[in-house]
């Protein structure tokens, strides 16, 4: 085993172990997170307060904090797989509930307390995804959003954290013709 002076065991970074797929990753979290960001930025008042289809009637400028709240949870989850921990309490009916109440409690949210949100969980998303070894990532457990079937830590990043804020971009972009 790898360790430091004072005898503790040698960090990844310290033994030069960082993973260029765990840094991909991380990236695109981030390349993500900034699109969003920069398409909300530009926004107008109507527009942040413009819902984002017939069916979800929750405004773009919750949509954009419903994403940066959702990181940490995101990723909490990425790291329970990562270490082999089988994630079976989750189902869509308490996404549908969270997402609920979630739009209850923020439904005034101002574009500036989003936006400074979906930074702060972004960055901090990336760099938790960062700490991750090849190992992590393809380590696998069952996972009840999909179906209990034992998917890896990659798969929930890329399925949660990386494309979450990619799909609500796609439909704020669509919501707003642009």
């Amino acid at each position: 085993m790898n360790v430091t002076a004072k005898g503790m065991p040698a960090s990844k970074e310290q033994r030069g172990l960082k993973s260029r797929r765990a840094e991909a990753l991380a990236s695109r979290i981030e390349e993500g997170a900034a699109g969003l960001a920069a398409f909300a930025a530009q926004l107008s008042e109507e527009q942040w307060s413009t819902p984002v289809s017939a069916s979800d009637r929750r405004p773009v400028g919750v949509i954009v904090h419903h994403v940066a709240t959702m990181y940490p949870i995101e990723i909490q989850v990425a790291q329970a797989v990562a270490g082999g921990k089988p994630v079976i309490d989750v189902s869509w009916e308490g996404v549908a509930e969270l997402n609920a109440k979630h739009a209850s409690e923020h439904s005034e949210v101002t574009k500036t307390a989003a936006l400074e949100l979906l930074k702060k969980n972004s960055r901090e998303a990336a760099d938790a995804v960062r700490a991750l070894t090849d190992d992590e990532l393809d380590t696998a457990a069952p996972f009840s959003l999909s179906f209990g079937a034992p998917v890896t830590a990659q798969f929930v990043i890329e399925d949660h954290a990386l494309r979450h804020s990619w799909h609500h971009l796609a439909r704020i972009r669509k919501a707003l013709g642009r």
